[in-house]
């Protein structure tokens, strides 16, 4: 395990393995960002030159390594470019660039700007990030990135917001981290069950201990789920060996002022069922559980940080396969609450799941609602694969762009447009049309369905298919794989609610 220490000390006299100082670009050519002062003190007149002679720019992205010879008490020197502005956002994904370039240092000082709480969460956050490696199926499991000792320096290391922001950037990077880790599971070993049970020990650990947090888990198998008449989930699950599970969870602290509803959707694995997907469509489908995994891993986030906030976390899990027993195109479940839905498509699953959990989350009678899933491929066609799409009630998904924009994670508001209620209750012989085939607006059609469920209440649906899952390279502080995208959004919104 890497450590992390936030200390106010110079990074040109820190004795670590590797001290990391950003470079902004500037009409004048590159400079050294607040954090490097000391830094380009000990080079003097020789810094530009060296600058010029390395080719650093300073833009986004950007890493130079340099020995020192001497010139400080660490041997090598990284630089990171940040591009124009030492914003959250760009310090971020340089102290993500930065975790990746000093791969053989046993002890890192990180130079980055770092003067307020927000800059101090921010390299925090990235370094920590950007240095997450899924090892779990290696034979060599020993990460070969491994940094032993990360000092995180700042002028601020010894007031209380900054340490504050410090031991708080920890706990969602382990958040987003664990995330990560169910996302990049295999399918065959996070089935259903498995989640499911993954869920409850995790549970287990953050409460260990006195003053430790409580979430209280309730796991609900095919026979409790048949009882309830949650015919969504049970109909997703039909084709598949493993059978579906629904985990609820809740964080009831005293003095809670609101009471949130997450939702998440959890496809262990999507083959398209019957209206089965292309072969090279289903390599990352172990990716679709990637909004449970987030909702799950924000609500204990929210516990450890102490946050007033009541929290009923609903996660509905099902593998969508190909059997005997599968979902058949034209036939009608009955979702949770007696709503009638005619499948037309059960590649279009996750919206079924979804429905049974929304309407258990309206019961428990919370202030707002949001779900999180990775729903359709129309929001990657819209926004690419790193912008998550915002729909519902007004204010609630300007309070998640709101948050978003503080977690550095980006989001974008899509319509939920009138006529959209035309087509989802275009089914002759049900109360709704799951899905119409019209190429257009697929990813607004399944945000109306969804919003069918929510009883009225406060509501934003966020629709991650893109950013959810990472098929290139690292970039930034988001490494190769599953992201852990929204949970950081989750706890800023969280925050929001109570501040």
């Amino acid at each position: 395990m890497t450590s992390y220490t936030l200390r106010n000390a110079s990074p040109a006299k820190t004795r670590a393995d590797a001290v990391v100082v950003g470079v902004l670009q500037s009409d004048k050519g590159p400079e050294l960002a607040a954090g490097g002062d000391d830094v380009a003190k000990a080079y003097g007149r020789k810094l530009r030159p060296l600058l010029s002679t390395l080719g650093v720019t300073g833009k986004p992205g950007e890493v130079v390594k340099v020995p020192t010879a001497g010139t400080l008490s660490s041997p090598l020197l990284v630089l990171v470019g940040l591009g124009k502005e030492a914003t959250p956002a760009a310090v971020r994904r340089a102290a993500g660039a930065a975790s990746r370039a000093a791969t053989n240092a046993a002890s890192v000082a990180l130079a980055l700007p770092a003067d307020s709480p927000e800059l101090v969460r921010a390299a925090t956050e990235g370094h920590e990030l950007g240095g997450y490696t899924f090892t779990a199926y290696k034979l060599d499991k020993a990460d070969p990135t491994h940094v032993g000792e990360v000092v995180v320096l700042s002028p601020l290391a010894r007031k209380k917001q900054a340490t504050t922001a410090f031991e708080e950037a920890r706990i969602v990077s382990r958040a987003v981290a664990a995330t990560r880790d169910w996302v990049n599971t295999p399918p065959g070993d996070l089935t259903p069950p498995a989640f499911a049970d993954a869920v409850v020990a995790a549970g287990k650990e953050l409460g260990k201990g006195r003053g430790a947090p409580k979430v209280s888990i309730r796991v609900l198998d095919e026979k409790e789920l048949a009882d309830l008449g949650c015919g969504g989930i049970l109909g997703v699950g039909a084709g598949s060996a493993a059978p579906p599970r629904l985990v609820e969870l809740s964080y009831s602290p005293r003095g809670a002022k609101q009471h949130l509803a997450l939702v998440g959707k959890g496809i262990t694995f999507d083959s398209g069922g019957l209206t089965i997907k292309p072969a090279q469509s289903m390599g990352e489908m172990k990716s679709d559980m990637a909004g449970a995994a987030a909702v799950v891993q924000a609500t204990f986030a929210i516990a450890e940080l102490g946050l007033p906030l009541k929290v009923s976390t609903f996660a509905p899990m099902a593998e969508n396969m190909l059997s005997g027993a599968a979902l058949r195109p034209g036939d009608v479940l009955t979702i949770y609450g007696g709503t009638t839905v005619e499948v037309l498509n059960t590649d279009a699953e996750g919206r079924l799941v979804l429905a049974d959990a929304l309407v258990r989350a309206t019961e428990v009678k919370p202030d707002l609602v949001v779900d999180v899933a990775t729903l359709t491929g129309h929001m990657v066609v819209a926004l690419g694969d790193k912008v998550a799409g915002v729909m519902g009630s007004d204010e609630v998904v300007q309070q998640v762009l709101a948050a978003s924009r503080v977690a550095g994670e980006e989001h974008w508001p899509m319509p939920i447009p009138e006529h959209m209620r035309e087509r989802i209750t275009g089914s002759k012989i049900a109360d709704l049309a799951q899905h119409d085939w019209i190429r257009w607006g697929g990813g607004l059609f399944a945000a109306a369905f969804l919003r069918e469920f929510t009883a009225g209440l406060p509501w934003a649906h966020l629709d991650i298919a893109g950013p959810g899952f990472n098929s290139g390279g690292p970039s930034g502080h988001v490494t190769s794989g599953g992201t852990g995208f929204a949970v950081a959004t989750l706890v800023d919104f969280a925050r929001g609610l109570v501040d």
